[in-house]
């Protein structure tokens, strides 16, 4: 995968596993109704992606959610607040703006698909945030630090491993 591609991969990437594994809810969904309740996130989140054909990477980001996994958006943030990319998603298809770039899909999960080359836990994402314990094959997410506002996710299959670090705004 080419640098620029890899690069935007991974952004992608942390902004939708930030959102499953380690955001703090400034308003938390009821529980049960993850799927259909909207919500509101904010924090940091950072990934590494722990490739051993190539080089260690790592990314962090602030981040904004809102939503619910039917229809929402994520915009990833720099340290001084610039706009590093946007993400919305709905029933009629999903959108990536990064740097004056769109890129356009049918679905949220076929967007990160081909932007990353493999599936990540959207629905996993939103339940996670509000405290329940989904199952996903290949990914384990502690929920045992939510109340303080962290989370943190590991996928282990399929390869290459990847650790989620969220940190929640208060």
């Amino acid at each position: 995968m080419r640098a620029p591609t890899r690069r935007r991969a991974l952004l992608l990437a942390a902004a939708t596993l930030g959102l499953a594994g380690c955001a703090q809810p400034r308003l938390r969904p009821e529980p049960g109704v993850s799927g259909t309740a909207a919500g509101s996130w904010s924090g940091r989140l950072a990934l590494q992606v722990h490739d051993e054909q190539a080089e260690e990477q790592s990314f962090s980001a602030s981040f904004e959610l809102q939503g619910t996994q039917r229809e929402g958006q994520l915009v990833l943030l720099s340290p001084f607040g610039a706009v590093l990319a946007e993400l919305q998603w709905s029933p009629a298809g999903a959108q990536l703006r990064q740097g004056g770039q769109l890129r356009e899909s049918p679905s949220l999960g076929v967007l990160v698909q081909d932007t990353l080359g493999t599936a990540l836990p959207l629905g996993a994402l939103f339940a996670w945030l509000a405290g329940e314990q989904a199952a996903v094959p290949g990914w384990q997410a502690d929920l045992t630090q939510l109340a303080e506002g962290r989370l943190r996710a590991e996928r282990t299959d399929p390869l290459p491993r990847a650790t989620l670090r969220v940190v929640l705004d208060r």
